[in-house]
């Protein structure tokens, strides 16, 4: 299993840039960065962590979806290393849901997103992959792409009045779960 590193937070310009491609995936430092990219987002309760989250200007991310108390009602999918990633065509039809992120703790948004998007990236094993992905997978690959272009999900948001606290989240998951 790789080691913890360190979360990069909001203002650091790591992640205002746009990163570099990956060049050689048989590398060992890249494979050993990926299982550390890995552990350090299931550490940090992540469904995604993109390379620039941690310090580094690579086109890596990793989608790990699974229910956790940041995301109770997320699909279960085993950490999934994405590579040089883009996306090839997406659905017209966008939805707004609540997004955080590891680099910019206490704060969440309600962001636009679209609902279906197909992709093409290198898996860790150099092998081209193209899928198509929707709603929460879906959300988790834009999010995390936009980290790879220095984005984040404030940039995202249709106003500052769809900010909340993460204390403030956690009360509407929880009332919204008690309603089901």
């Amino acid at each position: 299993m790789g080691k913890i590193l360190e979360i990069a937070e909001l203002g650091h310009p790591v992640l205002r840039e746009r990163a570099s491609e990956v060049e050689n995936l048989e590398d060992e430092g890249v494979q050993n960065f990926i299982d550390n990219l890995i552990a350090t987002g299931a550490e940090a309760n992540g469904v995604g962590i993109a390379a620039p989250q941690v310090y580094e200007s690579k086109r890596i991310f990793i989608i790990s979806s699974r229910p956790n108390v940041r995301y109770p009602k997320a699909p279960e999918m085993e950490p999934t290393a994405i590579i040089n990633p883009s996306i090839l065509s997406f659905s017209e039809e966008k939805e707004k849901d609540w997004e955080g992120c590891l680099s910019i703790p206490g704060i969440r948004g309600l962001v636009p997103r679209h609902r279906t998007i197909k992709v093409k990236y290198l898996a860790r094993d150099g092998k081209e992959v193209e899928r198509e992905f929707s709603d929460f997978i879906a959300r988790i690959f834009q999010h995390e792409l936009d980290h790879l272009n220095g984005i984040v999900f404030l940039d995202r948001i249709d106003s500052n009045k769809e900010l909340v606290t993460e204390k403030e989240y956690q009360k509407l998951i929880s009332r919204s779960l008690d309603n089901e």
